[in-house]
């Protein structure tokens, strides 16, 4: 049993900065021949950084990723993490909110669902997916329904692909983040600061407060979870969402 990945094709979108990028570092000192996949120009700099071949697409045009993933052809390890995570407030009745609103579910949902598809003709017995869910996935978070809800349907597409899978000797398996330095946490937290009125560090002081382990984590701290799940060592591993969250969520 090992967790290097030597000869073994591992393919993470949302890879050109923080937690996929994080991961698609650890791969990369893990030996992985390592492919990136991101929708922003930022790719091509992560993914020459890392010795890797970077791609930029939407993951939400299935023709595409299709294109893409027959392009790389045999893939050993697939790591969901593209994502989007937006405010979506149920009494904001615009026409903006309502868009955001979809395309949170669209790449999240929608996006995981179409490169999993495209990714499975070309994985064999002993392959790996992970995905990337989060402590919102079993708990909620006033003005985020859309992302919520799109981390719900994360943890229950992971547990029907492991029983789809499985006779196919296809592990799947999903990472749920707490509270990690992203852009896009940070959004997050002046969005709910400016809501609720305090400073930005008096309420992630009170997030961290609640964790049994103090800290804010940065993204190359996630990365263990999926190197693990990624691994031999999870063999008898399906189904299952590993908490990473420093104790914030009981699981």
């Amino acid at each position: 049993m090992s967790v290097d990945f030597i000869g073994r094709k591992v393919l993470v979108t949302g890879s050109s900065r923080g937690i996929g990028l994080g991961i698609a570092r650890a791969f990369a000192a893990a030996d992985a021949d390592l492919y990136m996949l991101a929708d922003d120009p930022g790719i091509d700099t992560a993914a020459s950084g890392l010795d890797a071949r970077g791609y930029r697409a939407d993951i939400t045009n299935g023709p595409a990723i299709t294109a893409l993933l027959d392009g790389i052809g045999r893939l050993d390890v697939l790591i969901n993490n593209a994502g989007l995570e937006r405010l979506t407030p149920i009494d904001d009745a615009g026409f903006d909110n309502e868009t955001v609103f979809r395309r949170v579910l669209e790449i999240n949902v929608v996006g995981t669902f179409l490169v999993t598809r495209a990714a499975l003709p070309h994985m064999r017995a002993g392959g790996r997916i992970v995905n990337t869910a989060s402590v919102w996935g079993r708990v909620a978070e006033p003005l985020f329904g859309a992302y919520v809800a799109s981390k719900h349907a994360v943890i229950g597409l992971t547990k029907t692909w492991a029983k789809e899978l499985g006779p196919r000797g296809i592990n799947v398996n999903a990472v749920a983040p707490g509270w990690v330095r992203t852009e896009a946490s940070m959004r997050s937290l002046r969005l709910m600061a400016e809501r609720s009125g305090v400073a930005e560090q008096p309420l992630l002081d009170d997030i961290i407060s609640h964790q049994a382990l103090p800290g804010l984590m940065e993204p190359d701290d996630i990365a263990g979870p999926y190197l693990f799940l990624a691994s031999d060592l999870a063999v008898n591993v399906t189904g299952q969402t590993l908490g990473a969250d420093r104790g914030e969520v009981p699981w």
